[in-house]
């Protein structure tokens, strides 16, 4: 999706996420609802493929239009909009990972380690902000590995103990 020197290709930028669907919209449905906006060349109407869901709309699209203006357009007139009583979020599909990863990274992470967008507008996240968000994944896997081995040695502390005791009545 982007070149060599970090710029987004116009395909990214005409292709759109579409979020918060509810489960009874259909892709039929979906293609209605934003065909008024231009051209649909494409759309990626995702499923469970397995599990307890499996076969059930996992509630996200994405649509992809012939121009980044008719993206953006529809970008504009779709995102908030209620459908089956849920506001749609509507984003370019390159914008998606680059605002879940400021969200994760302004949740936990010092003012220092902040996020930082950087360019005109043009959605992409500097270099600095791509290693925090990096050293923070790290960072959250470590804790959590460390939580669940230390867990696990609790409870093979707290079994052997009790195995250990012999039981006062006999």
């Amino acid at each position: 999706m982007q070149d060599p020197n970090g710029f987004i290709d116009e395909k990214s930028e005409s292709r759109l996420y579409v979020g918060n669907l509810d489960l009874r919209i259909t892709e039929a449905a979906l293609i209605k609802m934003f065909s008024p906006f231009g051209k649909i060349v494409a759309e990626d109407f995702l499923w469970h493929t397995r599990g307890p869901k499996r076969g059930e709309p996992r509630g996200f699209a994405f649509i992809q239009y012939s121009t980044k203006e008719e993206a953006k357009l529809a970008k504009e007139k779709m995102h908030g909009k209620l459908a089956c009583g849920r506001p749609l979020v509507v984003r370019l599909a390159s914008e998606k990972y680059l605002v879940e990863t400021a969200e994760k990274l302004s949740k936990g992470v010092g003012d220092s380690h902040k996020t930082s967008l950087s360019g005109s507008g043009s959605g992409q996240m500097s270099r600095t902000a791509k290693i925090a968000a990096i050293k923070n994944k790290l960072k959250a896997l470590e804790e959590d590995s460390s939580i669940s081995k230390k867990q696990k040695l609790a409870e093979s502390v707290s079994t052997s103990e009790s195995l250990d005791r012999p039981s006062g009545k006999r």
